[in-house]
């Protein structure tokens, strides 16, 4: 296995792999965010909020709607009434199993 030997491929390689991970979720709309959540501890969401929190560590200045544009590549209110689905009760009882308070 051959891993990349510098710092700025390695940081190519995971900024390709951001971005195909956005497209991805991007793509999957049919998803919502609490399957993503209820499985894999994270979403769209969260990963906004990550990139948020990276521009902050770079002295850049992001809000969170902001953010959520870059993730959902629309404004996050527009995304929900275009996708959003209400959360089924079984949903909402596995979010509150593995989420408890």
């Amino acid at each position: 296995m051959t891993k990349p030997t510098d710092e700025a491929t390695r940081i190519a390689l995971e900024a390709a792999a951001f971005r195909r991970l956005v497209a991805h979720l991007r793509e999957r709309s049919d998803v919502q965010n609490i399957d993503l959540m209820n499985l894999a501890g994270f979403c769209r969401n969260c990963l906004s909020r990550w990139y948020r929190e990276a521009a902050e560590e770079a002295g850049l200045a992001l809000t969170d709607p902001e953010a959520r544009e870059i993730v959902y590549g629309m404004p996050y209110k527009d995304w929900q009434a275009k996708y959003q689905k209400p959360a089924s009760e079984a949903q909402k009882a596995a979010f509150a199993k593995s989420h408890p308070a």
